[in-house]
């Protein structure tokens, strides 16, 4: 019986490949068509809508949970058949936004790891990549900075986000406390687990560096060192984990954009970003968003950073429910427009599944 069981299985493998072939001879074709029309290869909004159909669809026993895992691998293996996605990433291997490239893209996209967040704006500006990935938000740390001044001045868009949990681990070469003189990491990732460091490792010196896989690779080369990380930073630098989850807050999500020159159609569960400036005066922020209350349209965040070429003046960052291609919202943007000094819509993209955990 167990074997008869085993030959269907195997059969059912087969028939499987067969299928995926015959998908990707498909997908060759498209593109294809694609090239001769001048279209984009790749569409967020087209791989959310098959994404979602097929969750839809799905009857069990597979978990839908992962139908999505599976399609987006055979999403992305058959455009690498194609032309593979050149994906640039606030770097380097093994940090959270590589993790959250993976993501979103699969792993048969050519991921480029990039130093500074500017690095990856610039690499996807000038054609040297596809698309870019780069940290937003943190529900403990709250926002980067960098990333929303790059947005004022750079001409891409936002394509789409991914949220993605964040798991700390402490890791170094021994797997034992003892031997910690320094624990080394990102300073956001430090500030996300000032409670546990303080309760367990209270005498330990802090040491900021640029990016958690930056602080594993000290870790592997220093027995004295310690790094707070990714637990795959543990597999890749040959580290031990001494603890896991040792971020303070149990909901730690970091949001990350994908930012690139296309823009992504409707898809009925979208999100639309923008930044604007407005002249100081009693009420002015409230008249700017006055036509969002006024149309009923939900904005999910509001972000205030001074305007570096004037002091005491600001610009912001809004992110809202919907399309800018609806009615009500575009009408609410043209009258923020006519009041604004300022004003950039830097995309609308789908929004991404785990958005209802936090702004973040």
């Amino acid at each position: 019986m167990l074997e008869d069981y085993r030959k269907e299985i195997d059969s059912i493998d087969g028939e499987i490949l067969k299928l995926l072939n015959e998908r990707t001879e498909f997908v060759v074709k498209i593109g294809k068509l694609k090239s001769k029309e001048n279209k984009e290869f790749y569409q967020p909004d087209r791989e959310r809508k098959i994404l979602k159909r097929l969750e839809k669809a799905n009857k069990g026993p597979f978990p839908t949970g992962a139908v999505k895992n599976v399609f987006r691998e055979i999403m992305s293996a058959s455009l690498s058949v194609e032309q593979p996605l050149k994906v640039a990433f606030l770097g380097p291997v093994a940090t959270f936004t590589h993790q959250a490239s993976i993501q979103y893209f699969g792993l048969s996209g050519k991921l480029m790891p990039k130093k500074e967040i500017a690095d990856v704006f610039e690499a996807v500006e000038k054609g040297r990549a596809d698309f870019g990935v780069v940290p937003i938000e943190n529900t403990a740390e709250g926002v980067v900075t960098h990333t929303l001044d790059m947005f004022v001045t750079s001409g891409l868009k936002i394509c789409g986000e991914v949220m993605f949990e964040v798991s700390l681990a402490l890791l170094n070469k021994s797997g034992k406390t003892s031997d910690i003189q320094r624990v080394c990491s990102h300073p956001h990732a430090i500030g996300q687990c000032k409670g546990w460091m303080k309760e367990n490792l209270p005498d330990v010196q802090l040491v900021e560096v640029s990016s958690t896989a930056k602080a594993a690779e000290l870790a592997g080369v220093e027995p004295e060192t310690a790094a707070i990380a990714s637990s795959a930073a543990a597999e890749l630098y040959n580290l031990r984990v001494i603890e896991r989850n040792i971020q303070d807050t149990a909901n730690n999500y970091t949001r990350f954009l994908v930012i690139g020159k296309l823009s992504t159609e409707k898809t009925g569960c979208d999100k639309t970003s923008l930044v604007f400036a407005i002249k100081d005066s009693p009420g002015a922020l409230f008249k700017m968003l006055a036509p969002f209350a006024e149309r009923g349209i939900n904005l999910t965040k509001i972000e205030s950073r001074p305007l570096k070429t004037k002091a005491w003046e600001y610009i912001f960052f809004v992110d809202m429910d919907g399309h800018i291609t609806e009615k009500n919202l575009k009408e609410a943007v043209e009258g923020l427009e006519r009041s604004a000094m300022f004003l950039k819509v830097l995309g609308s993209y789908p929004r991404s599944e785990e958005s209802s955990v936090g702004s973040t």
